[in-house]
């Protein structure tokens, strides 16, 4: 058999509550700082986000109005490259007409002689 040793906790009884000294009102006033100091922080925190929200949205508005100026001058930069195009197209046309005339001409004086 094995022999038990009983050794008493330093509280009495541990389900009791103890009794406090503060008065109620005290206890209430302090948790109402408490209160009032988290609502600041909140309000506070709720400024910043409200700030922030709209620097973003200014520069969303920013990248909207940079992004229509581009897709207009890319816009126009196509519209000039087909006309770039067009001209070189005729320009290689006549040329080549030209090289044809020119080669007849030289077939044609061969021939002769």
């Amino acid at each position: 058999m094995f022999s038990t040793i009983a050794v008493p906790s330093g509280k009495a009884n541990p389900h009791r509550r103890e009794v406090s000294t503060v008065p109620e009102s005290e206890v209430l006033r302090r948790r109402n700082e408490e209160l009032e100091k988290e609502l600041k922080k909140s309000i506070e925190r709720e400024e910043k986000m409200k700030e922030e929200l709209q620097k973003t949205w200014d520069r969303l508005r920013v990248a909207e109005e940079a992004e229509e100026r581009l897709c207009s001058q890319l816009g126009e930069l196509e519209a000039e490259a087909v006309d770039q195009a067009r001209a070189y197209r005729t320009r290689v046309i006549n040329l080549m007409d030209q090289l044809s005339l020119a080669q007849k001409l030289l077939e044609s004086a061969s021939i002769s002689r």
